[in-house]
């Protein structure tokens, strides 16, 4: 199975394309600068090691980012994927899960209201890493979404340290 992992920050989106078999690394990229001028999204392609495209384009926000990061997955000659039903499962790195989430968890309506209701503790990524979500749920219906907190590392540090 190919799993898609994303982080989304406040004004980028780190993805990798990882095969949960072989855990080979197929594909990995940046998009930055989204909502500023001059975005830039950067590709590789691990499979082929043909080097890094970097192209400049319009990114107004993160789901024109993922949009982008799904092409460039899927593109005819340089993709990784035939088509995106090849992404069994999507996680994603957020920042703050408040004291709810001791691990990672299955993301559900529920999970996502929780998070929402945790923003305040890192308003410049839990709204980004929820764009990132939302787009996501927007066009891979059904596919499975992890949510792996920051937070939930932190839970688990001994109370003397």
């Amino acid at each position: 199975m190919n799993i898609l992992v994303i982080n989304c920050g406040s004004s980028s989106l780190k993805f990798q394309v990882i095969n949960s078999e072989t855990e080979a690394l197929l594909a990995k990229g940046l998009c930055e600068r989204i909502g500023i001028d001059g975005s830039v999204i950067t590709y590789e392609n691990k499979v082929t090691n043909a080097g890094k495209e970097v192209n400049e384009i319009p990114m107004p926000d993160h789901n024109k980012a993922v949009s982008l990061v799904l092409e460039a997955l899927t593109n005819e000659k340089t993709g990784v994927l035939k088509s995106l039903d090849e992404i069994g499962a999507v996680g994603h790195r957020i920042v703050h899960g408040g004291e709810k989430f001791t691990s990672s968890a299955v993301i559900t309506d529920e999970v996502i209201e929780a998070i929402k209701d945790v923003s305040d503790l890192a308003p410049l990524h839990n709204p980004a890493n929820l764009e990132g979500v939302l787009s996501i749920e927007e066009v891979l219906p059904g596919v499975k979404q992890v949510a792996v907190f920051d937070t939930s590392f932190h839970q688990t540090i001994p109370a003397r340290n």
